[in-house]
């Protein structure tokens, strides 16, 4: 578990210092892709799901 969250943390942070940077590289989208496994995988994933989930709801509610 502590494996996980740490190697999470390390993918959040590359995640983002490619995505400040404005140049999406190859490289980036497997960091990008790994971090969505292994948030997947941790027990974050439950809490993702329900807040996307609901903002999904949310959003198919509105009407213009």
């Amino acid at each position: 578990m502590a494996v996980s969250i740490s190697v999470v943390l390390l993918l959040v942070i590359l995640a983002v210092v490619f995505l400040r940077s404005g140049a999406l590289k190859i490289s980036h989208a497997v960091v990008c892709a790994l971090l969505g496994f292994f948030l997947a995988s941790s027990s974050m994933a439950p809490t993702i799901h329900n807040g996307l989930t609901a903002t999904a709801d949310i959003v198919s509610g509105l009407r213009p």
